[in-house]
């Protein structure tokens, strides 16, 4: 139980920290954001708690083998590490809001090559496999739409304000890359 505490404390507090550490100092951010990084918190809080209460009053396993779990924190560690390589890999354009930094460019390297909002999809790996580690199916589900249907509010946010700004080329960029899942979408 230890194991799972300290990785599900490590992950809450990497996405607190990045939280705190990278709101854009613009101060149209707020506006550009349109109360999506509220959202996504919101959606957060959800999924935890009802994705840790589910497992209390409804028993719906994904599985008997006592792996499962622990296949669930792996996921965590590897969408961690998913999601910290495309913020590293941004650099100085990486905001928790949805802004225009000065000198802002397309990022077509690394992971950005194949998706564009790699983040997010480390993001939601990681839910994923805290879905997973609480080995209850009603958990996982709940977790997945909660969190994806609150990423896709921002990416839809994002987008726009990407192809205002960068207009044919973000377009071209698009039709070249995935959003969230390698060949899938």
């Amino acid at each position: 139980m230890i194991l799972f505490v300290t990785i599900w404390s490590v992950w809450g507090i990497s996405e607190v920290l990045l939280n705190r550490l990278f709101l854009s100092a613009n101060r149209k951010g707020s506006t550009q954001d349109k109360g999506s990084l509220g959202i996504i918190w919101i959606a957060i809080a959800l999924a935890i708690s009802l994705g840790v209460a589910c497992p209390i009053f409804i028993k719906f396993p994904i599985g008997s083998s006592p792996i499962i779990p622990y296949l669930g924190l792996m996921i965590i560690l590897a969408g961690m590490i998913f999601r910290f390589t495309a913020i590293y890999t941004l650099g100085k354009m990486f905001t928790v809001n949805v802004t225009i930094n000065d000198n802002h460019k397309i990022k077509k390297d690394g992971l950005y090559s194949i998706l564009r909002h790699p983040s997010y999809s480390g993001s939601i790996l990681s839910f994923i496999g805290f879905g997973i580690s609480l080995n209850n199916w009603i958990s996982l589900i709940i977790i997945t739409i909660l969190i994806v249907s609150a990423m896709l509010y921002r990416i839809k946010i994002e987008e726009k304000l990407l192809i205002e700004h960068f207009g044919s080329d973000y377009l071209e960029y698009a039709k070249k890359t995935y959003r969230l899942v390698p060949w899938i979408y």
